[in-house]
């Protein structure tokens, strides 16, 4: 029916079969029968025909085939235009995945998105459909290939998804509870009944999706003031004020991962430029729904010129024109609106003019503006730009001089892989890193949203102990405390932004910190050669290194060889989580050999062997380890934590095991000591009793 294809797990890129590496990135496929498989948080989506079956009993075959091919054709495009991948069709149903084989860190969303899409297009086309969509953990087979009737996907997300679209209305979608917490910000919900679903203990919680209500890629703003950023704002307000008064452009970049607060960075610094009377124009960058490639740049010149997107190409261009006419004049707009109408995708059937004559035009559009009065364009989340508006940026910030007008980019790092040139050689360029907030400011900004949700702000420690100074994970953790959840659990929204950073990093690389994430927060290379051996090793944890992601510590804990840690605990969590049982035992034996090898007889590692093997899957080796270390624990009178140790020993050993008895024994006359010592009638080693 569809010709097949291979999707890459490392960028989504959809390749034709037989392919050996994929077109887009150069990652090579797996031979057939080596299909990964990964843990993932992913959103399924259900679409199914209503009625199709009284409909095909009245037609002929041939005819039947041919409206359900275009049925298909038109939810498939939909599915892959959000950033999905079509499953399968079961009869007149398509299943979409998102999150798999590439997360994007808004899965979830696009998912909701991608079922709006298809709700409208059906209603347009007079079609009756129910749809719905359903987030949860799934076992994934990265180098599945739907198109050849391989699963790529399975879980319970997958089965309660497909209850949660029987139970739709016709015409609507419904979503799971884990798909309305991921995305309450940015969606609108009614709450649903909850729907008996065959198999289920309890009934499943459903809500109504209605619609968005923010743009592609925006995020609400926290209702607290902003917190820890201070010191950034005012940096780029002392630039600003030199623009304006030097009459002398500035570009500048704020770099920051996902969640670091670029965004409100940028809107606070909108709203003291307005304050003081600058224009600011802005312009965004979207992760898919772009039309043109030049869109963020595209939407500051529909702004000026008041130009709708569902206006009419006609109309749309008459307004251009006279848009431009009023910031440039009517001699400069008769001849720069027909290139400017070109970037913007309004172009009629003119002659095509050169890259330089487009640029051109779309330098005395912005030279006009400042010439009007001191000027801000704003141009968020670049990172997802095509090359097209990344070049004209640059050309911009290269040729732009005695004008006042203060060009601002806000990218995640990874704008600096693509172009690690990114703002050399430009005659007035800043690059702004905004790094994690401090403990402190960390601790206010929880306390300021646990407080506007009414709580105390006993949790705020917690929330900074776990978010490591992101912004938003703080947000996202006050917000799940609220709804009475707890801190300890990672919000999936948390977990989606990790994921789309691994799923960012070459393969090798992100194969490497899986690893390393078994061995611990803290690493050593002996142990990821144990688990997987690599030549190039060195270059790989380097690369990792370079991407602060992990680091390599001045000072190892064992003599001849090297020892890295995770620079961020939440990465080491989620890279962990990925791994299925199987893959998780494989390694977590492989570290404990090499472990074992390393320290010998060392008392020091007992525990830290004891919990590989019990993750291995091999306790009576566990307990071995517990039992020296708990007897270590005990004669250096660290009572308490010996008594822990032999009971965790107690309960991995089998009920026939004769060491029981005396294992419990010690656990009596430690847990004595222990009290004696608690009442003062023992003396401590090296003191007074």
């Amino acid at each position: 029916m569809f010709p097949t294809v291979l999707t890459c797990a490392h960028c989504g890129q959809q390749n034709p079969d037989g392919a050996k590496f994929c077109n887009a990135c150069a990652t090579p496929f797996a031979a057939p029968g080596h299909m990964g498989e990964e843990r993932r948080i992913v959103s399924v989506l259900f679409v199914d025909m209503v009625g199709s079956t009284a409909r095909a009993e009245r037609l002929d075959p041939e005819d039947v085939r041919a409206y359900l091919d275009a049925y298909f054709a038109s939810v498939r495009v939909e599915i892959e235009r959000f950033g999905g991948t079509v499953e399968k069709f079961i009869g007149d149903a398509v299943m979409g995945v998102f999150g798999a084989p590439t997360a994007h860190g808004d899965d979830a969303e696009r998912a909701v998105r991608a079922a709006f899409a298809v709700r409208d297009w059906a209603e347009q086309d007079e079609l009756e459909v129910r749809i719905a969509v359903n987030t949860g953990e799934a076992i994934v087979a990265l180098e599945a290939q739907p198109g050849r009737g391989e699963a790529m996907v399975a879980g319970d997300v997958v089965n309660t998804a497909a209850r949660l679209q029987s139970s739709a209305p016709v015409g609507a979608v419904l979503v799971g509870e884990e798909t309305y917490a991921t995305t309450r910000t940015t969606i609108e919900y009614r709450p649903a009944q909850p729907v008996l679903a065959k198999g289920k203990s309890a009934p499943v919680r459903a809500w109504l999706a209605l619609r968005p209500t923010s743009g592609i890629g925006e995020r609400p703003v926290a209702p607290v003031p902003m917190i820890g950023r201070e010191r950034e704002l005012e940096t780029l307000a002392g630039i600003w004020e030199r623009v304006a008064s030097d009459e002398r452009a500035h570009f500048v970049t704020v770099f920051g991962p996902a969640g670091i607060g670029k965004s409100r960075l940028g809107l606070e610094l909108s709203q003291l430029v307005a304050g003081q009377g600058g224009r600011v124009v802005r312009g965004r960058s979207t992760p898919y729904g772009q039309s043109t490639p030049y869109s963020a740049f595209g939407q500051q010149v529909k702004q000026v010129a008041g130009i709708f997107d569902n206006d009419d190409p006609v109309e749309a261009r008459a307004r251009l024109v006279s848009g431009i006419a009023q910031v440039t004049g009517p001699a400069a707009a008769e001849e720069h609106a027909p290139h400017l109408a070109t970037l913007l995708g309004l172009g009629g059937d003119g002659d095509e003019a050169d890259r330089e004559t487009l640029l051109f035009s779309a330098r005395v559009f912005v030279e006009s503006l400042a010439l009007d009065g001191p000027t801000m364009l704003l141009y968020e989340d670049i990172h997802w730009a095509d090359e097209s508006l990344l070049d004209l940026l640059h050309t911009l910030a290269a040729r732009i001089r005695d004008v006042p007008v203060l060009l601002v980019a806000l990218a995640r790092p990874e704008l600096l892989a693509e172009r690690p040139g990114w703002g050399g050689g430009l005659p007035a360029y800043t690059a702004l890193q905004l790094e994690p907030l401090t403990g402190t400011a960390s601790h206010n900004l929880a306390a300021a949203l646990l407080a506007e949700s009414g709580l105390a702000d006993d949790r705020a420690e917690l929330i900074t102990e776990t978010a490591e100074g992101n912004p938003l994970f703080i947000e996202e953790l006050s917000a799940a405390i609220a709804e009475n959840s707890t801190a300890e659990v990672l919000p999936t929204s948390i977990r989606e932004i990790i994921a789309a950073r691994l799923d960012s990093l070459p393969t090798e690389e992100r194969s490497v910190l899986v690893d390393a994430s078994v061995v611990g927060r803290i690493f050593w290379r002996g142990a990821l050669l144990e688990i997987a051996p690599r030549n190039d090793l060195a270059t790989l944890l380097g690369s990792l290194e370079a991407r602060d992601l992990i680091r390599r510590e001045a000072v190892s804990r064992l003599r001849g060889d090297q020892q890295f840690g995770f620079k961020h605990g939440l990465i080491h969590e989620v890279a962990y989580q990925r791994l299925p049982r199987v893959a998780r035992r494989e390694r977590h034996a492989a570290v404990a050999r090499y472990l074992s090898e390393t320290t010998g007889d060392v008392g020091q590692t007992n525990e830290a062997l004891a919990h590989h093997w019990t993750e291995a899957g091999q306790p009576e080796r566990a307990v071995d380890c517990l039992l020296v270390a708990a007897d270590q624990a005990a004669r250096g009178w660290a009572k308490g934590h010996a008594v822990t140790l032999y009971s965790t020993a107690l309960k991995l050993m089998a009920e026939d095991d004769p060491r029981r008895r005396e294992v419990r024994l010690r656990q009596v006359v430690t847990a004595e000591a222990l009290m004696h010592l608690a009442q003062g009638d023992v003396e401590r080693p090296g003191g007074e009793g």
